[in-house]
């Protein structure tokens, strides 16, 4: 054998081994890439019967917002109700309630106010009597 020829096996044998130590890595990626693919596969599985759960939660949740929207409807309603028969009691009983609250309160003032007056005269009378020392 010639040098050329033992060089040459020399090389073939570092290529062999290049390959080997490259096919390693290249077998566990390919693992990798099947446990991929069998993840993917089982959420594409999965995921039917969650998109129809939601769809059935959607649905769901779209009766109840109907069910609301009715309700408010009608709480608008008695709200108004309510608006236009606070503005009657105001109209029909209000002012007159008003105007009597009003007369009695300047009646008890001006009652309080001549009884007021009256004893405080009394009091004046009373004060200069002892004042000067008569009785």
């Amino acid at each position: 054998m010639s040098a050329g020829q033992i060089a040459a096996l020399i090389a073939a044998g570092a290529f062999v081994l290049l390959v080997l130590l490259l096919a390693i890595p290249l077998v566990k990626l390919g693992r990798t890439l099947d446990e991929a693919t069998i993840a993917i596969r089982k959420a594409h599985e999965n995921a039917d019967p969650l998109l129809t759960g939601a769809n059935d939660t959607i649905t769901h949740v779209n009766t109840q917002l109907e069910r609301v929207d009715g309700i408010t409807a009608n709480a608008q309603a008695v709200s108004g109700n309510v608006s236009a028969l606070s503005s009657v009691f105001t109209a029909t009983l209000g002012s007159p309630l008003v105007k009597t609250a009003a007369f009695s309160y300047g009646v008890s003032r001006a009652i309080r106010a001549r009884r007021k007056a009256k004893t405080g005269a009394e009091g004046k009378h009373s004060r200069l009597r002892g004042r000067n020392g008569t009785s």
